[in-house]
């Protein structure tokens, strides 16, 4: 592999724009699918099977599917919606189990294989804009309680998980899709609320861990995204011991647009990113994966750290694609 098919293997990208097309004659991370890619069960499966063929490497090929607000499938299912996180915790853990298992089946059924799913923010801002019912408590314990067994339905039926919104997303008062929200607590209270479900998850070997676009006063005083700040980043490996893949919220979200799409994901890898979200595949996002692969030519440290990315990358797509 040169450079070049390593830094494609980073992205995981969206449909909109196109240009996944030529992405994937690389070894292309993966794709992300929304309610527009999902007109009907047939359709779906035949665009997933086309993808498939296509694909010159297996890929990551991904969803947000919580239940109630961020749920992708409300095309084909008549009205019927799966509970959020919250509500479905609130009926007890058979329920939750139990939906958990259905939401997993049928993402497996389009051949699907990755869900950005669960989200373990901890829900402690009664006036969240982004979070809210996402979230399966307010209680750190019963999140904890709560994601144990999302995990383990997501693995038993063949799908991989991904905990976010690291470090925790909770007591934000601004929405990180509109604006970089700012978490203002010591890192005392992070790690007893907000961190702790992360630190569960990766005791318990979770795969990916999806970064938040927020600023975090307890990791940094200078104003930076969780997603790009070194700090914030190293606490997860060097703090939590955290083994896996570190993946970005998407890249087109106002709270990381401050730097403009190069040197965020620049900045995001040096940091310790391995892997990025974009919603779409337009010839900018598919530009930005190009330039990065030309910069690393000339930069030992940028190589270095998508040498690693590509290593983890490649074991965990070794361990649960092939």
């Amino acid at each position: 592999m040169d450079i070049k098919d390593k830094v494609y293997s980073m992205f995981i990208i969206g449909t909109d724009g196109g240009g996944y097309e030529k992405a994937l004659f690389y070894p292309l991370g993966g794709l992300i699918f929304f309610t527009h890619d999902i007109q009907s069960k047939d359709q779906f499966k035949t665009l997933v099977n086309d993808i498939k063929k296509k694909a010159t490497f297996p890929l990551f090929l991904s969803i947000d599917q919580e239940g109630g607000r961020v749920e992708r499938t409300e095309n084909i299912h008549n009205g019927k919606k799966y509970l959020s996180a919250r509500f479905a915790y609130e009926k007890g853990m058979d329920f939750l189990r139990k939906q958990t298992e259905e939401i997993a089946l049928e993402l497996k059924s389009f051949g699907l294989n990755l869900n950005f799913a669960p989200c373990v923010d901890v829900n402690t801002n009664p006036k969240n804009p982004i979070i809210g019912e996402r979230s399966f408590s307010d209680n750190p314990q019963e999140v904890i309680n709560a994601q144990t067994i999302v995990i383990k339905e997501y693995r038993a039926n063949g799908i991989i998980p991904c905990v976010k919104h690291y470090p925790g997303h909770g007591d934000a008062d601004k929405d990180s899709h509109l604006s970089l929200p700012q978490i203002d607590l010591p890192l005392e209270e992070m790690e007893k609320f907000h961190i702790a479900p992360f630190k569960k998850a990766v005791e318990d070997g979770i795969e990916m861990i999806m970064a938040a676009h927020l600023h975090c006063t307890c990791f940094d005083s200078e104003i930076i995204p969780s997603s790009l700040s070194n700090n914030a980043l190293s606490y997860l490996r060097n703090n939590l011991n955290y083994k896996g893949i570190i993946i970005s919220d998407d890249m087109i979200m106002k709270g990381v647009s401050a730097y403009g799409d190069l040197e965020a994901c620049v900045r995001g890898i040096k940091a310790g990113l391995n892997m990025f979200i974009y919603r779409n595949s337009t010839p900018e996002t598919i530009s930005v994966i190009e330039k990065i692969a030309a910069l690393a030519l000339d930069d030992e440290e940028l190589r270095n750290c998508i040498e690693n990315s590509y290593s983890l990358i490649t074991n965990l797509k070794n361990k649960t694609l092939l």
